[in-house]
């Protein structure tokens, strides 16, 4: 059961001890998890008045085993993200491939702590086919398979994200009140943090070309989550797990304002994840240290360590592998401001959450540059590039595309946790760094063959180095 301490200091905030006393004789040992629910304006009050309880409410949900009574299990809904119900029949309560396929988010994200990654045991099968995504087979036609990330450090991978989604967007805007200023195009290079994200040309008529954009939709919202870079902020990607993995639907998004009823999966469990509760989930993801580096290594891995951060760089990993990117704010938001309809959204409250991250115990260990920026050492650029190409067609496995994203083009990953997340690729069926080194191709094929021309030594301090980079305990 979800423990008391946030509760109470929910009470302790004013207006909603009503809404709690429902549940007050439940006893601890009971199964269901949800005697009480926040909704929104409960979880603003609570990160107000104390927002580590609302930050341990997220905690607990996270590795709660939710159940029948809770309303897990969607019947007569499928894995969709776009609300679909099935076509025939029940769904299973549990179903290994087009889900639920899991009680808790911690089941499958527990490598090293809970918000880590997982093992190939944890993969999960992703189906673009949201008008029919109902299947029971593993073959790739039917859905991509995908290895669980950690979403150690989203937090501030997510503002990220927003901060250079509105330097691009601001870059187009300019370009457009040039071109129409001056009457003729504008050519507009677009770069965020030092990032580039290809180039636009705006006309005079208001009009843009887009075809010369590389690496971030057309929208220039730049979608940091997921293999393929499809999700704006952890709160859709919470959502969106909640009903593919556990059938516990959201009501911002499988309630009445977009299905028309309260209880879409057909388990007579109306609304059974209120807003404020995923806000909880949120703060909590959202608030998970990031990962760093290891400060317990003898001194022979050390030294190794250090020759292959330099070799890193030198062979060209780090042009997308890139080691740090700055931050301007560390004030996460909840809801976002790039969100779509089905998940909540700045423009639906009256006031979002607010947490700052640099409150935080562990944003001690960030470095600050000459600007007073916040230096993410997340070592990845937050762009999509093509590593496939018939000289390494691993990564090019799948059959699907992705909202629209080609099958050879991937996220750069993070690799700040790479010493504590193997086994490694899309599908964590690479079980060594140094062979999904030698898998990259396409955009990454000079580094790699930089790396696989390199002597021994240097390879070895490279792994070195990558393992040196941990999710902390």
């Amino acid at each position: 059961m979800i423990k008391f301490r946030a509760l109470a200091a929910l009470i302790a905030a004013g207006g909603v001890a009503g809404a709690l006393a429902a549940g007050a004789d439940v006893p601890p040992w009971s199964d269901d998890h949800f005697v009480h629910r926040l909704d929104f304006a409960q979880a603003l009050a609570l990160s107000k008045s104390d927002p580590q309880a609302l930050i341990a409410r997220g905690r607990e949900l996270f590795s709660t085993k939710f159940n029948k009574i809770d309303g897990a299990g969607r019947p007569k809904a499928t894995q969709a993200i776009v609300p679909t119900r099935r076509k025939r029949g029940e769904n299973p309560r549990m179903q290994r491939t087009s889900g639920p396929d899991s009680s808790s988010c911690a089941s499958c994200h527990n490598d090293p702590i809970p918000g880590g990654a997982g093992d190939f045991v944890a993969n999960a099968f992703v189906s673009e086919g949201f008008e029919s995504a109902d299947f029971d087979s593993v073959d790739p036609q039917f859905s991509n398979e995908r290895n669980t990330n950690t979403i150690t450090g989203d937090g501030m991978v997510e503002l990220l994200a927003r901060e250079m989604t509105a330097e691009l967007q601001a870059q187009r805007q300019r370009a457009v009140h040039e071109a129409h200023a001056s009457g003729r195009e504008v050519v507009a290079d677009l770069h965020a943090k030092g990032v580039g994200f290809g180039r636009i040309t705006a006309e005079p008529d208001g009009s843009v070309d887009l075809s010369g954009l590389q690496g971030i939709d057309t929208d220039l919202v730049l979608r940091p989550f997921s293999r393929k870079g499809v999700f704006t902020s952890i709160r859709q990607f919470t959502v969106n797990a909640l009903n593919a993995h556990h059938g516990m639907e959201a009501a911002e998004r499988f309630g009445k304002r977009w299905t028309g009823t309260d209880d879409f999966d057909g388990d007579g469990k109306p609304d059974q994840v209120l807003e404020g509760d995923v806000s909880a989930l949120t703060a909590f993801q959202a608030t998970l240290a990031p990962p760093g580096r290891r400060d317990d290594l003898p001194a022979v891995w050390r030294q190794a360590a250090a020759a292959g951060e330099l070799s890193f760089g030198r062979l060209g990993c780090a042009a997308c592998h890139v080691p740090a990117l700055p931050l301007r704010s560390m004030v996460f938001s909840d809801p976002g401001p790039y969100d779509a309809a089905g998940t909540l959204r700045a423009a639906d409250v009256a006031h979002p959450i607010e947490i700052d991250l640099a409150k935080l115990p562990w944003a001690r260990r960030l470095k600050r540059n000459a600007q007073g920026e916040w230096m993410v050492p997340l070592f990845s650029d937050l762009k999509r590039h093509v590593i496939v190409d018939g000289g390494a067609p691993e990564f090019g496995n799948e059959l699907m595309a992705q909202r629209f994203v080609e099958r050879d083009v991937f996220m750069t990953p993070e690799l700040w946790g790479v010493g504590s997340t193997a086994p490694y690729g899309h599908r964590g069926d690479i079980d060594t760094l140094d062979a999904v080194i030698r898998a990259h191709g396409g955009e990454a094929r000079a580094a790699r063959d930089a790396y696989v021309g390199a002597d021994a030594d240097t390879r070895s301090d490279v792994i070195a180095f990558l393992k040196s980079l941990v999710i902390f305990k």
